[in-house]
Order: structure tokens, then sequence, then C-alpha cells
């Protein structure tokens, strides 16, 4: 075995991964979350989905910057250990191996389950679920560890597969809404809404942010991207403005389909009836078809990533054992040992999920949505990363340097506070977990010579 990764991917792979990760489960029933929080205000939830959405755009123009500058194994450590140092890179790469990464892919594999049991039929809360999530997240696994390619190209099929409803929703939705009024009649309610304009756009954003998180991830295949120092930022910008454009047109058609009482009342069948009423009933079943799809899809990112996390520190001579979740298979290309651990945090974290969030409660006060909370630290991990860059990149122009820096931060403490502001004695209890794991983590840092 060898410890180099091929450079196997094109700027279309990094587009769809990027547009890939993001696009997902959160889109579909989201909106009518989004539409709850402000008490059916539908231009103050396009407003949380503007201000989320250039949150986004902006962070991933700062390290589309770093990204022609710095590049190694995994692009946000990478940029962690250029900007801050090295012991800080560890830390960043620990977080999102052993938290950020495997929590976010063991909801997808349970979300994949979820609406699959939607489509046949099945009880969405029982064990039949479950086992369903477990063998979503082994399948995958297995795909991203043997056949690395073709996990590539599914990647890039599931992402055209995912736009297809979205785009439509936008196009005849908005049209349909123009015609018969119901745009207009939406966009009214916005003067009855029931909850203060302050409150419903911070719950709001909560909502929006888990619909938004995953563009970094596609940071993991730096070191397999050709021409990366020129791939990574294009991809990382012209995938945000897609995904940015795409969930405004959508939540726009979306309200043009059916009324904001009748969204907000439907709860996780909203895509479906509004599809219904656009489309046909043959359409409802159509479209769950292709959200299952949509949901493997960001599944695959997820997993694409969370297989090379761990060999991202050991490549550094970092980590328990890394000289052998360093080695690379020659035949597949693939960090193997590192992917097999990697999906025991991820079976782990899926474990934690159902205990936590799908049954009475086996773990107490320490029971917290794990697909939203690990947000928060890593927004709070990139404002040293930001800090830095700007009083190091002295050779850069004041726009890139300073400026889009500035607002960076200034994004990502609205992110933290509006978690904060969301979940309240919730997140304590979950930084107290997160203390354990990176105090565990930090054992295995080795101080370079």
């Amino acid at each position: 075995m060898g410890n180099e990764l091929e450079k196997k991917y094109g700027l279309p792979t990094a587009i769809c991964m990027v547009v890939g990760i993001v696009i997902g489960s959160g889109v579909f029933f989201k909106a009518e979350s989004v539409l709850v929080q402000t008490g059916g205000n539908m231009p103050l939830g396009i407003l949380a989905w503007l201000i989320v959405g250039a949150i986004m755009i902006v962070c991933s123009y700062v390290f589309a910057t770093m990204a022609t500058r710095y590049g190694k194994v995994n692009g946000l450590v990478d940029y962690a250990e250029a900007t801050v140092g090295d012991r800080y890179a560890y830390l960043v790469g620990w977080f999102m191996a052993s938290i950020y990464t495997p929590t976010l892919t063991s909801v997808l594999a349970w979300v994949s389950a979820r609406y699959f049991s939607v489509l046949v039929g099945w009880d969405i809360t029982g064990g039949s679920c479950m086992v369903l999530a477990c063998f979503f997240l082994c399948a995958d696994y297995v795909l991203n560890t043997l056949s690395p390619r073709l996990a590539g190209r599914f990647q890039v099929s599931a992402t055209v597969i995912k736009m297809i409803p979205l785009v439509l929703m936008a196009a005849v939705g908005t049209v349909m809404g123009l015609t018969n009024g119901r745009l207009e009649e939406n966009f009214a309610t916005a003067s009855a809404a029931s909850v203060s304009a302050g409150t419903g756009l911070m719950q709001a954003s909560v909502a929006v942010a888990f619909a938004y998180e995953g563009w970094i991830l596609a940071t993991s295949i730096n070191a397999e991207l050709k021409d990366a120092k020129k791939n990574l930022p294009r991809a990382l910008v012209m995938g945000s403005f897609i995904v940015v454009a795409t969930y405004i047109l959508y939540y726009i058609g979306l309200n043009g389909a059916v009324t904001t009482q009748e969204l907000m009342a439907s709860g996780e069948t909203a895509a479906k009836m509004a599809f219904q009423r656009v489309f046909g009933r043959a359409a409802g079943t159509g479209v769950f078809v292709l959200i299952v799809i949509s949901c493997l899809g960001t599944l695959n990112g997820l997993m694409l990533s969370n297989c090379r996390s761990f060999y991202a520190i050991a490549a550094r001579g970092q980590g328990p054992r890394s000289e052998m979740l360093d080695k690379v298979d020659p035949a597949t290309n693939m960090p193997g040992s590192s992917a097999a651990l990697s999906l025991l945090f991820a079976a782990f974290w899926l474990l934690y999920f159902y205990g936590a969030n799908l049954t009475s409660g086996w773990f107490g006060p320490f029971c917290f949505d794990s697909s939203e909370l690990p947000i928060i630290t890593l927004y709070g991990m990139y404002v040293v990363m930001f800090v830095q860059f700007m009083r190091k990149a002295r050779d850069l122009n004041g726009f890139k340097r300073f400026f889009m820096p500035a607002l960076a931060l200034c994004g990502c403490f609205f992110m933290v506070y509006a978690a904060i502001a969301g979940y309240g004695i919730k997140v304590f209890y979950y930084l107290i977990v997160y203390a354990v794991f990176m105090v565990a983590g930090n054992c295995f840092y080795r101080k370079r010579a």
C-alpha cells in the first residue's frame, strides 16, 4: 500500500459534490418549517434563506481564496494548518472526523430510510426504518470504498436527478402562483404574521442552517481533484450560487402551488401535496422517488467525505494508529482503514441519534439533535481561521484580505447566535459532549520536531 491519493476528479464532480451535499432532504422538509417559525410570513422566510445563503457564499469565497494558496490532503484541515498552526489543524480534523461528518452522514442515512419508508408505506418510526438506515449506511460505504470512481459518477447523476423536481416546482409553481394570484395572497400574509420579525427570523435561520450545511466537506477531495487550486475555488463559489438560487426559487414556487396555511399544516407531506397540486396525483409518488434519490445522493456525498476524514489527520502523522490509517489501497486508491473507522463512528452516531431523538430519550439532558448542533462549533472554528488569515495574507488586496473575511466573521457570529437562541440549554449539554471528544482526541496529538 502507498499513501498518495490519485488525481481522479474533475470540476463537474467537485461542483456536484457541493450542490449534492447541500441540496438533499433539507430543502424538502425545511420549507414548511421556515413558514411555521415565521408565522406564515413568506417575505421573512425568503429573507432567512437569503441571509444564510449569503453567509455560505461569503464563507465559500474566503475558503476559495485560501484554496488558491494552500493545498495538501484535506482542504479545511490544510487551511487551519496554514492559518493557525499544527495543533489547531489537528483538532479541526479530529472534530470533522469524530463528530461533524459522521453525525451528518448517519442522519442522512436515517432520512433516506424515512423517505423510502414513506414511499412504500412502512412505519417511519419502527425498526424496519432503522434497519434500512443501517443498510443504506453500509451500502454507501462499500460503494465509496470499493469503487470511488463509481461513487463520483453516482454523485453527478444524483445531483442532476435531484434538481429535476426543484426546477420544475420553481418554474411551474411560480407561473401558477402568478396566474391564480396565490403568490400575491401568500406575500400579503406578512401583515398578519403572529410572531415578531426578530424572533421569527432567528428561528427560521436555525431551520435554514441545516438545509445549507455541508458545503465545506467538498474540500475533502482536495488531494484527488485535478488542478485543485483552480477547480476547488470554482466549485465552492459556483456550487454555492447554484444552491442559493435553487432554494429561493423552489421556496417561491412552493408558495405559488399552495397557501402558506396549507404548507404549515401539512408537515412532512407538504412537498407531496404541492407536487400533486401542480402536476396531478401521480406526481406524488414520482416526487417521493426523486426525494429518495436526492437523499441518497446527499448521503453519498457525505460518505465520500467521511471515508477520507481520518486519513486527513493520519497523513500528517497524527491521530490514533496514523501509520495504519494513512495507507491507501493500490487497487481502489482509497484509504481503506480510514474508511472503516469512519463507518464505525457513523454507526455510533446513528445509534445516538436513535436513542436521543427517536425514542423517549436514552441520555437524559444529553439528548440533542446531532444533525444541527455540530454546526455551532464548526462556525466557531472558522472564526479563528478567518482572523489569522487576515493577519497573515499580507500580499492580498484589501478586498480579499479584510473585507470578505470580515463579512464571513459577521456571518459566523450570526450563525452561532442563531443556533444558541434556537436551542437554549441544549447547547450547553452538547458542548460537554464536544469537550469530551476533543479532550480524547487531543491525547493522540504528536508535536512535530
